[in-house]
This record gives structure tokens, C-alpha cells and sequence, in this order.
């Protein structure tokens, strides 16, 4: 994609998804929490700019920004918090623009994974409420009902507790390429443990489906939790749901 016409398309795209998760009555966001990002093409991306509110974001609010200062703090063993901030606002394509998101560095990275073109990152109550539990990794590895699996993938990718930022970012990275060589496809959702939850895909249906299934799928297995606890579907039940002929029909159809 190149033009001002694709970049301001896109910028209305995210605009919208960003309202989406951030509208008050789901209980996904509040105040300055979450981000949201959109790939203009592969030298730039759109993201929400720093402490900016999700469900009141402005076109002000977003920040556009070059991947390569990014990606290159992103390759280092460490870096300081100086370091760190002075690669965000190196990134802006106009220096006008507000700070980007820290969380832009995995942003920065998931908009660079095929078939990915919008990333939302919530902190949806449910989800949190297992997140910050001892059964979070059981709720990424599991499925408990037939469109969950259509929706979020037939498993989550689980980051444990790290702290936001480059950190979080580089553990993110590795934990895909991880995912990848074992599953042979790449996530749609990323369950980051004491924090929150990412969803990505080519459109902005695909980011809030997922966002929406998993929610629903958190609240089920609380429900669950107190009947003696969710029951898993088969692996092999979950992997025949995955790859249906009738289930991708209706993937393309949601354009999920």
C-alpha cells in the first residue's frame, strides 16, 4: 500500500476499531489503556499515540511511524529508558505528532508477520480475571467450545509476566517464532499473563471477532469455574474445527 489516500483509509479503520474496544459497556479499557495499530505498508504503520483513550481516541491521537528506528532498538540485548523513548519519537514520520505508544515496538513487529494489517491489545476484565490467576496458561492451551476455536485459532500464545516495553516486545517476538515452528501458523490472539490480551489479522473484523470470542470464552470458563471447573474440548476435536472446509467458509464470509 502507498498514498495519502491508503494512509488516511486506514487511519479511519483504526479509528473505528479503536472505538469499538474501547466502548465503555464491554469493560475492555478505560482511561489510557490498550492500543490499537493499522500497516500502511512495510516501511510504516498507524498507532495510538501515548495515554490517548480508546473508546474517545481523536485522529490526533494517532501517530505514524517508521518501522526501521523501532525494529533496530528492538535487535539490542537491552536498552534504557532514554534509549527507548528516544527511538518512539526517532519513529515519528512527523515530529508534530504526539509520543507513540511504548507498546509500539510489538506492534512495530506483529504488523510485520504475514496476513497481519490491524493489531488491537485490550485489558478485558474477564480475561484479566484468569490472566491474573494460576490457570492462565490453561486457558491460552485449551479450547472450551467449537467457535472459540473458529475465532481465536485452536490455541492462544502465552506470554508469562515481563515488563511492558521492550521487554514484553522482544519476549514477543521470540514466543512467535517459537509458535510458528511448532504449529506451522501464526496466532491470533496473544495472552500476555497479569496484563492483558492482543488480537491481530487482516482486518478489523478479524482483531475485534477474536477480541469478542475470547471475552465471551473468559466469561464462560469463570461460569464454568464454578460448576467444578470448564471441561476441554478433544485436541483432536479442536484441530478438526480448525481446518473445516466449512468453518474457513464462514471465516472468509465474516472476513475473519
Amino acid at each position: 500500500m502507498n498514498g495519502t489516500s491508503d494512509s488516511d483509509q486506514r487511519k479511519e479503520a483504526l479509528l473505528g476499531l479503536s472505538h469499538e474496544l474501547g466502548r465503555p459497556d464491554r469493560g475492555w479499557a478505560i482511561l489510557g489503556e490498550g492500543n490499537t495499530s493499522a500497516r500502511i505498508d512495510r516501511d510504516r504503520f498507524i498507532v495510538k499515540a501515548s495515554g490517548s483513550n480508546l473508546g474517545g481516541m481523536r485522529p490526533e491521537d494517532m501517530v505514524e511511524c517508521r518501522v526501521t528506528p523501532l525494529f533496530e532498538v528492538l535487535g539490542r540485548r537491552s536498552a534504557t529508558d532514554e534509549q527507548i523513548d528516544a527511538a518512539l519519537y526517532e519513529s515519528r514520520v512527523d515530529t508534530g505528532d504526539k509520543k507513540p505508544s511504548v507498546e509500539a515496538l510489538f506492534h512495530a513487529y506483529l504488523l510485520s508477520l504475514p496476513g497481519v494489517e490491524f493489531v488491537g491489545h485490550t485489558h478485558a476484565t474477564a480475561v484479566n480475571k484468569i490472566l491474573c490467576s494460576s490457570r492462565a496458561g490453561q486457558f491460552a492451551a485449551h479450547r472450551i467450545f467449537p467457535d472459540e476455536v473458529v475465532c481465536c485459532g485452536s490455541e492462544s500464545l502465552y506470554i508469562p509476566y515481563v515488563d511492558p516495553g521492550l521487554k514484553l516486545a522482544q519476549s514477543i517476538k521470540r514466543s512467535i517464532v517459537s509458535f510458528h515452528k511448532r504449529k506451522k501458523n501464526y496466532p491470533r490472539v496473544i495472552l500476555l499473563q497479569s496484563h492483558g490480551i492482543i488480537t491481530l489479522g487482516r482486518t478489523t473484523q478479524a482483531v475485534l471477532a477474536s477480541m469478542m470470542m475470547a471475552d465471551k470464552a473468559a466469561t464462560i470458563w469463570l461460569g464454568a469455574s464454578a460448576l467444578g471447573g470448564p471441561v476441554f474440548m478433544p485436541r483432536k476435536q479442536v484441530e478438526r474445527i480448525a481446518h473445516r472446509l466449512d468453518e474457513e467458509v464462514r471465516r472468509r464470509e465474516m472476513k475473519i
